[in-house]
């Protein structure tokens, strides 16, 4: 099937509070814009330089959502157009979305990423940090950001009852957060589920899925 094709057979399937985000990485533009034609509008990438140049060359109403690992030296190049940071993973790098976001004139948001696979690959914070960040003073000085909820990626195994409980922690940890909500915390998503395991991560209270290769087909590596 063709991407567009890909693209409503997903769509068609999803609850709709569910939000679909594109996974374009390593995608060339052509793809990403046929992904476009299609009435696709988030994209998700996970290199700041990659998403920058795509940015660039295609129709400024897409979304663009980083959905990597971040590095805070790399922040100021995507602050200006960024939608929303899904790999957030500690303070520090909060602080710095906050500073690039204010040199920027705008409000970032951002989801805390938290660790809920077995793997020791995986990025993220614990519940405990997560609620230690959100009752901070710290935190609630952060006028430039907006943490809207929380993202996670479960094992990569074929364990279907090991990513369901991956995923059952993460809803529940959501739901444990919610009383913290200040000026700059309303948490609303949860984005867990990939091309592989998207209806068990929508079952299990779901709000946004990444889904790349079910839609683009298998991964291969971008050049200009």
């Amino acid at each position: 099937m063709s991407i567009s094709e890909n693209l409503n057979h997903i769509k068609a399937s999803l609850p709709n509070h569910v939000t679909l985000v594109a996974v374009s990485k390593t995608k060339p533009v052509s793809d990403v814009m046929e992904a476009y034609q299609a009435g696709q509008r988030i994209f998700g990438e996970n290199k700041i330089q990659e998403m920058v140049e795509k940015h660039e060359a295609l129709p400024k109403d897409i979304e663009w959502h980083m959905i990597g690992h971040v590095q805070r030296n790399k922040v100021k190049y995507m602050a200006s157009f960024v939608s929303l940071i899904h790999g957030v993973d500690n303070f520090k790098l909060l602080e710095e979305i906050n500073k690039q976001a204010k040199k920027n004139n705008r409000v970032i948001n951002c989801l805390l990423q938290i660790k809920i696979a077995a793997e020791d690959s995986k990025f993220g914070m614990s519940a405990i940090e997560a609620q230690k960040i959100l009752s901070s003073e710290e935190f609630t000085r952060l006028t430039n950001i907006h943490v809207t909820g929380v993202m996670g990626m479960a094992t990569f195994t074929n364990n279907n009852d090991q990513v369901k409980m991956e995923f059952q922690n993460l809803k529940n940890i959501f739901d444990s957060l919610k009383s913290y909500q200040t000026a700059n915390f309303s948490p609303k998503i949860i984005s867990m589920g990939m091309s592989g395991d998207y209806p068990l991560a929508i079952s299990c209270g779901s709000t946004m899925v990444r889904v790349g290769s079910s839609i683009f087909g298998a991964r291969h590596y971008y050049h200009n």
